[in-house]
């Protein structure tokens, strides 16, 4: 994969990954269409340290979450756009928001998660791996993407 890099709405923040994501999911909770004000949000999942930010301010905003925990979201001091969340508050593992990329098409999601909230007027492809809720990274994820999150979070977590 060649590097990707992108931004925000007002070109501010420019940023540019180290690496391919671990994983991609395409999730349709009520929380995230309520945080985009669309009916889904495309997240890829990368160490946070392999988002190397070339120009611009980024700024965390807690956001309520259903399970309480702790939701940051990092945008753009500037305009406001989202480029990473951060869910659990780990700081070491990232969401970002897959179309913020300049090649807004260059990941496309392996999964799409929380599919009982999916909006009705969605249709998803024929054969596309989905959820009502989660699933078990275990038999989803490959086996690099699982070495790497091992590595970053710990054994069994």
């Amino acid at each position: 994969m060649s590097q990707l890099e992108g931004g925000c709405a007002c070109g501010a923040v420019r940023y540019r990954l180290k690496s391919g994501p671990m994983f991609v999911h395409c999730c349709h909770c009520s929380d995230c269409q309520r945080q985009v004000g669309s009916a889904f949000v495309i997240n890829a999942l990368i160490e946070t340290d392999r988002i190397e930010v070339l120009a611009g301010e980024i700024a965390p905003t807690a956001m309520p979450t259903d399970s309480g925990r702790p939701h940051l979201v990092y945008r753009c001091t500037g305009c406001g756009t989202t480029i990473w969340s951060d869910y659990g508050d780990r700081k070491v593992m990232s969401f970002l928001r897959a179309t913020t990329l300049d090649d807004r098409a260059a990941l496309s999601p392996d999964v799409h998660i929380f599919t009982r909230s999916k909006l009705p007027w969605v249709e998803l492809p024929d054969g596309v791996r989905a959820y009502d809720v989660y699933y078990d990274m275990q038999k989803e994820w490959p086996a690099e993407s699982l070495a790497r999150r091992e590595a970053l979070l710990g054994p069994g977590r």
